[in-house]
């Protein structure tokens, strides 16, 4: 039997330290994106959760896992924002410092919230080599604990709660899809309904403009993340060798759209469900609305986690 970084019972024990911390947020349905989209669609809101985001999910439990000891000089990450605030606001609850490193094309609104929660960010070039030697030397001059945004076993472990609740909710699926940038939801995600719902197809989404994922998937090994063009500022990372391992196992598939068919689905579910989501977490409503996946059969109810709702309202993709 193949070890994956993250198995059913650390996801049911994350769960168990993110309850009364963390939201268990809403399942919502809309007979109009049914209609469009062909099936019965479920959408587990983590725009609700805790700093806006799923990502509270992963940061919660690594942060509250760690000893006192390997604690006492705070916690430190990269991250373009949901994961940073994440992180910043963990750390924050648990009384430590933080050390965020930001790509310093972030948008004002994610920044602005990881400096609300008391962390120290420091800016770097928007490249993924920057933002890793960056936090080494954060890491090395403060002995803060690393906690890496999607690499991190307890981090996906704490990602794979929001299937766990989805499923607990809703019960049977035919389908759950969720966005793909570093891995951590969507390798979470597979750990959690390959346990559950072993029948049940699992779908990766993924910009056109960041695509290594679906590469990755095509072509039987790791690829990295080749200059990313994109509006899904959450989605341009590479995967790590632990997403990466469970992906490659579990995906069905992995779905890529334009950022134009993203912002469609972002201004569908802000127009139909008068709700907020950034571009990112539009990726899979892009996906299920897109002739190719309506064409696919024996698959009537489909779960879709919409991953965040930090958006720089002044700075608008549409």
């Amino acid at each position: 039997m193949v070890e994956y970084a993250a198995s059913i019972e650390d996801v049911r024990a994350a769960a168990e330290r993110i309850r009364g911390v963390g939201h268990r947020t809403p399942v919502l349905n809309s007979k109009t994106l049914d209609q469009m989209a062909g099936r019965k669609l479920f959408f587990k809101c983590e725009n609700f959760q805790k700093v806006g985001a799923f990502k509270f999910r992963g940061g919660w439990n690594a942060v509250s896992m760690l000893s006192d000891k390997e604690a006492e000089r705070g916690v430190c990450t990269h991250s373009s924002g949901n994961h940073a605030q994440a992180i910043a606001y963990s750390a924050q609850k648990r009384g430590i410092p933080a050390y965020i490193v930001m790509p310093n094309n972030s948008p004002d609104v994610k920044l602005d919230a990881v400096k609300g929660y008391g962390a120290n960010v420091t800016l770097c070039k928007p490249t993924l080599e920057a933002r890793r030697t960056t936090l080494e030397g954060i890491a090395e001059d403060t002995g803060a604990a690393v906690i890496h945004p999607f690499n991190n076993a307890n981090v996906i472990a704490g990602q794979g709660t929001a299937a766990l609740e989805l499923i607990e909710d809703v019960g049977e699926l035919d389908a759950i899809i969720a966005p793909i940038g570093g891995g951590g939801l969507m390798s979470g995600t597979c750990i959690t309904t390959r346990s559950l719902l072993p029948k049940a197809k699992l779908f990766g989404a993924e910009p056109k403009g960041a695509d290594d994922a679906y590469r990755s998937l095509k072509e039987g090994k790791l690829l990295p993340q080749e200059d990313p063009k994109t509006i899904c500022d959450g989605l341009l990372t590479s995967m790590g060798e632990n997403t990466w391992k469970i992906l490659k196992d579990h995906l069905n598939a992995i779905y890529t759209v334009s950022d134009d068919e993203v912002i469609k689905g972002m201004k569908l579910i802000w127009e139909r469900m008068k709700i907020i989501i950034e571009p990112s977490c539009a990726t899979p409503v892009a996906v299920v609305m897109s002739p190719e996946f309506k064409q696919l059969e024996n698959i009537e109810k489909v779960g879709i986690i919409l991953t965040g709702g930090n958006v720089d309202l002044a700075k608008l993709p549409f």
